[in-house]
């Protein structure tokens, strides 16, 4: 799971990354902002990535310590 997310987080820098070149190309105001707005959204999502694979890896070694429960 930890690999898919590092391929997801990849992937949303370099749309990012795609979406800043284009609004900095572009000459029509609107376009230019609707290309940084989404930049700034696929960054949101990559931060969100790396907060869970964090989280991941932070409550990894609790969920190994804990037996399982017994159900009556």
């Amino acid at each position: 799971m930890l690999q898919k997310l590092k391929t997801e987080i990849a992937e949303c820098y370099q749309h990012a990354l795609e979406c800043r070149r284009w609004g900095n190309e572009s000459s029509d105001p609107g376009t230019k902002q609707d290309y940084l707005d989404m930049e700034r959204r696929w960054f949101q999502l990559a931060h969100s990535y790396e907060f869970a694979e964090r989280l991941s890896n932070f409550t990894e070694p609790f969920s190994r310590r804990q037996s399982p429960r017994r159900v009556s």
